[in-house]
């Protein structure tokens, strides 16, 4: 391994020692804050944690204009079924194989530690440059709050790098609007009448909602809920609670529900469960591997949802909006499919006597996305839920003529001898937040290759992050 990667990946370790779940971020932002007065660098911090650090430029480049590098610092904390690693207070545990970098049983967090881990290693590196903004946010992953807190012209320079893209050689210009939907049915109770039952349906790869979600990626939340339908069709079935997903963003790998069931059926509601999960291993053959479905005994002191109440949930649950809306119209020509409006049917809690669904949806058309929220929201209506939707963020429009992009593009070419290919992405980035809110900012999304974020199997291609490196080293004294 070269010495600038081994560099990066020293601080990435570094950052990976201290928590980060989005929405506690306290101890990295102090983290941060800390080894930036240590270096007697200029910094300060935000009302929300966001961090801010001012670099002067190297000697030679004063004239030149402000570059911002930006990444936030928070991850998705997902991990697998049998792991005992607590994100509160763990260290993420790095696994080398090959040429990639895992970790144990968890997301590595390089989504998005590692634009915190160049932006460092540039400062702690002799390589000449501009003055430099560094900016690290907080919560982007649930909201992008460390991004929307920003206040308006907050940022001296105008010209922006992301290092929060997961594609080497794929630069990023433009990407979806977001909202999120909350809904939730008060319940009410009846006696459990047979004994109770825990039904999972997990396995599924999972991953981003934005990037992933158009790689027909099986939802665990739809398969329980039909798997549940087909049993109250088949048996007498009580519900008692229902559980599955952990994240607005990330794809439900795994779903379950307690049940109550006669006991001279449990033989009849087990061939129900093989029957539906060789069906989704159909549906989804050649894209899922790991789905399995199981139906065990457990002990419960709850009551069960009241069986009117049980039917409304269930059937406006199987008909919850999930996956793609509409595909990109623009791609055609045998061209990679790319989604423009979907829906991540994300989260469903039983709670403090309620049931809580959440989802997210993302499009690149802001009254597509505006559209798709209407739809639950009806939905919710009819089904005598209450609902609610947040304020939500904007798209970030393209701008095919961008200097930035121009120049990124030439250093590239120069760099590697080939071009670099342009994109704009159905999820979301803080680029749209932070150009709404600098007016003429000119921003470029990029970053290594990091396949299967926001799930245990996120991994970071090592080779990857030299080439990003000599391409950010490169374009600070072009630019």
């Amino acid at each position: 391994m070269d010495k600038i990667t081994q560099k990066i990946l020293d601080i990435f370790k570094q950052i990976s020692q201290v928590p980060r779940q989005s929405k506690h971020e306290e101890a990295i932002s102090a983290w941060l804050f800390n080894w930036a007065k240590e270096r007697n660098i200029d910094v300060k911090r935000d009302e929300v944690l966001n961090v801010f650090m001012s670099i002067p430029a190297t000697p030679g480049y004063e004239d030149r204009p402000v570059i911002t590098l930006q990444g936030h610092m928070d991850m998705v904390c997902e991990k697998a079924t049998d792991s005992k690693h607590d994100f509160q207070k763990d260290p993420i545990e790095f696994v080398f194989k090959g040429d990639w970098l895992y970790a144990n049983k968890t997301t590595l967090g390089a989504d998005n530690g590692i634009a915190l881990a160049y932006a460092m290693a540039i400062v702690e590196s002799d390589v000449p440059h501009p003055e430099l903004e560094l900016l690290f946010t907080v919560d982007e992953e649930t909201g992008l709050t460390g991004a929307l807190a920003l206040k308006e012209n907050s940022l001296k320079g105008k010209i922006l790098i992301n290092i929060d893209s997961e594609d080497e050689g794929v630069f990023t210009i433009g990407c979806c609007g977001g909202v999120d939907t909350k809904v939730w049915f008060p319940l009410e109770y009846s006696d459990v009448l047979y004994p109770a039952f825990k039904l999972t349906l997990g396995g599924a790869f999972g991953g981003h909602s934005g990037g992933d979600i158009v790689k027909h990626r099986a939802n665990a939340n739809k398969l329980l809920l039909r798997t549940l339908w087909k049993l109250k069709e088949k048996t007498k079935m009580q519900l008692i609670s229902l559980h599955g997903g952990t994240a607005h963003n990330a794809i439900p790998r795994d779903s379950e529900a307690v049940i109550a069931i006669p006991a001279e059926a449990k033989k009849k509601a087990d061939e129900i469960v093989v029957a539906m999960v060789a069906t989704f291993q159909n549906e989804y053959k050649g894209f899922e591997e790991n789905l399995f479905g199981k139906l065990e005994a457990v002990e419960t002191e709850e009551k069960a949802i009241r069986s009117e109440l049980e039917d409304r949930v269930l059937r406006f649950l199987i008909a919850f909006p999930n996956g793609i809306e509409e595909l990109d119209p623009s791609v055609h020509n045998g061209g990679p499919l790319l989604a423009e409006t979907s829906n991540n049917f994300a989260v469903i809690r039983t709670e403090d006597k309620i049931i809580r669904v959440l989802s997210s949806q993302r499009s690149q058309v802001m009254s597509s996305r505006h559209m798709l929220t209407q739809k639950i929201e009806m939905l919710a209506h009819l089904a005598g839920a209450k609902y609610e939707s947040g304020n939500g963020y904007s798209s970030w429009q393209p701008n095919w003529d961008s200097a930035l992009l121009a120049a990124t593009k030439k250093v590239y070419t120069k760099l590697f001898g080939k071009d670099a290919e342009v994109n704009v992405i159905h999820g979301g980035l803080e680029c749209g937040v932070i150009g709404a809110k600098h007016n003429g900012m000119d921003m470029i999304s990029l970053g290594p290759t990091i396949e299967n974020p926001h799930s245990p199997d996120e991994r970071m291609y090592i080779p990857s992050i030299k080439k990003v490196w000599d391409l950010l080293v490169d374009l600070l004294i072009t630019l």
